[in-house]
């Protein structure tokens, strides 16, 4: 009886992690960091609103998932007839949170800390992440960002699609849905690129991601 329940537990665990894997995005196209693009003299100079801008996580277990957000420092995006072609942000790394867990519950600030913890992306060692716009491009119709992104001093080229909006001084870049793997930038804990034996007890690589940046012309 007891073999019965374990294995039933153990299928359970499969099946929820078989559906995460299915209901994540699309990993961004990610290589060696390449050249970052310079503004043209011509260019002109949006400030991004901190507060209007955010980076949306979502993380996955064989046991279910969890969310959150993540703050922008500062970003500059450099428009030349009204288009991007340049820009840099700031990520605040030691803005982390948690939503899907009540900010009351106990588990939200003991996950909150432990992603903040060297365990995972270590913010005391590493306060700020960046992201550096290498370039744009068309693709099958679509608008890809491709930029540098520093994580932990480790540095990755990634392209993903985005819609941009212009209007009255104010641009929106929005991106679709994506995912990186955690492991290019060496984030490890619990991750099946670094340890052996984790059974069930593992943390997905990908961690699925949605920016949104709002910013006015400076």
């Amino acid at each position: 009886m007891k073999k019965s329940i374990a294995t039933l537990f153990t299928i359970a665990a499969l099946v929820v992690s078989t559906t995460g894997c299915k209901d994540k995005a699309k990993e961004a196209n990610t290589k060696e960091a390449e050249t970052v693009a310079t503004a043209e003299a011509t260019a002109e100079k949006y400030t991004a609103n901190v507060t209007e801008s955010t980076i949306e996580w979502k993380g996955f277990k064989p046991t279910g998932t969890h969310t959150g957000t993540i703050d922008l420092e500062n970003g500059v995006l450099n428009l030349t007839d009204g288009k991007i072609n340049s820009g840099t942000f700031l990520i605040d790394m030691k803005s982390i949170e948690v939503t899907d867990i009540p900010k009351e519950d106990e588990y939200n600030g003991k996950l909150t800390g432990h992603l903040k913890s060297a365990d995972f992306f270590d913010v005391e060692k590493h306060p700020s992440a960046a992201f550096e716009i290498t370039g744009l491009s068309e693709t099958e119709g679509k608008t890809m960002l491709s930029g540098n992104l520093t994580l932990k001093e480790t540095k990755n080229n990634v392209t993903f699609p985005v819609t941009v909006t212009n209007t009255d001084g104010a641009v929106t870049l929005t991106s679709e849905t994506f995912t990186i793997d955690r492991s290019k930038w060496n984030v490890k804990y619990g991750s099946k690129s670094f340890f052996d034996n984790l059974g069930d007890k593992f943390i997905n690589d990908d961690i699925e991601l949605k920016i949104t940046v709002k910013a006015t012309k400076s």
